[in-house]
């Protein structure tokens, strides 16, 4: 995407807002992210207090090259160096021992920090020219759906973000990938784009999933990445089935599948996401806030395949849509179903 005049000007003015001690949100491949100085913790709050994120829900710290990392982190590990080297700039945050004067606002009070470089020019130009850290998680209230376009996020803060930069469409459409690289090893804490393979062609020894003594880290929450609508995960052979349950009693539903629906229903709204996992990924956000526009009482979503491809995907449809809204093979759907509307949701 090639940075013209007026993106130019923007970026300067969005460099100023920055070193004002305002929010600026910009895109990265992964998703839009809500910025302040790093090195202003006053700034910093004011992320915690537009999202409502708690206080101990540490925020990545976004830089422009890895030769700033002393900046930030106190020591890199061999197996560090080798994931930076394989993919940043790209969609991937190491955590590491954090330097003396990163704030405890940045990392919630651990002594960690999470960084990485973005690959998307957009943001590599605002941090070349802002020449700092900035401290930016998803540009979303805490917890919801993550933004992958500009006009996500001013629909989700309006007038309370002035700066916005516009950077199209978000190309990865998830979250980074992140590795903790501490002395027990480096181990995956929240999956992305870049699979597990991948990592481990890179570093053999890496683990896939959190120990006990592993750092909070972004999105790690049981539920998260939710719309306002309940999200509810339903095996592929049982899809319809739920869905017509629903309907029979002319309730709204909402659907987001892999495939076309079998039969026409007045009362569904259903989304094709397609069989390519990278399509999927890429639209999965866009698709869940449509979905969430469609005043139905529930949104059904299409059990995704088994696979380190589909790693990330199922993660955050999981947390969207939290273990009890997942309809499992052997559940009676017509009680599972009543029980919903009885209640608000299954209990």
């Amino acid at each position: 995407m090639a940075i013209g005049r007026v993106l130019q000007q923007e970026i300067q003015e969005a460099v100023e807002a920055l070193r004002a001690g305002e929010l600026v949100a910009f895109p990265t491949e992964t998703v839009y992210g809500l910025g302040a100085n790093a090195n202003n913790p006053d700034a910093v709050r004011k992320i915690f207090r537009i999202k409502g994120r708690p206080s101990t829900h540490p925020v990545i710290v976004h830089i422009d090259h890895p030769r700033y990392l002393q900046r930030w982190v106190r020591e890199m590990t061999p197996e560090a160096k080798k994931l930076a080297d394989a993919f940043w700039p790209g969609p991937l945050t190491l955590v590491a021992k954090r330097a003396p004067a990163v704030n405890d606002v940045i990392t919630g009070g651990q002594d960690t920090v999470a960084i990485r470089v973005p690959n998307h020019p957009v943001a590599q130009q605002l941090l070349n020219a802002f020449g700092g850290g900035i401290a930016a998680p998803s540009a979303n209230r805490y917890g919801h759906v993550s933004p992958t376009r500009a006009e996500h996020v001013r629909e989700e803060f309006g007038d309370e973000v002035k700066w916005v930069l516009d950077g199209g469409d978000c190309k990865v459409g998830l979250e980074s990938t992140i590795i903790s690289c501490l002395a027990d090893g480096p181990r995956v804490l929240r999956p992305g784009s870049i699979s597990f393979s991948q990592l481990k062609a890179v570093v053999p020894t890496i683990q896939m999933g959190p120990n006990p003594s592993a750092p909070r880290v972004p999105g790690s929450t049981s539920r998260h990445y939710s719309p306002t609508t309940p999200v509810n995960v339903v095996p592929s052979r049982r899809l319809e089935t739920v869905m017509n349950e629903f309907t029979a009693n002319h309730e709204k539903v909402a659907v987001l599948a892999q495939r076309p629906p079998g039969t026409a229903n007045p009362f569904m709204t259903w989304i094709n996401a397609g069989i390519r996992p990278d399509v999927y990924a890429r639209n999965l956000y866009a698709n869940l806030r449509t979905l969430d526009k469609a005043s139905a009482k529930i949104i059904l979503v299409e059990e995704v395949p088994e696979g380190e491809k589909w790693d990330a995907v199922r993660d955050r449809l999981r947390r969207s849509a939290s273990a009890e809204n997942i309809v499992t093979y052997d559940q009676d759907i017509a009680a599972w179903v009543a029980d919903f509307g009885e209640e608000g949701g299954p209990t």
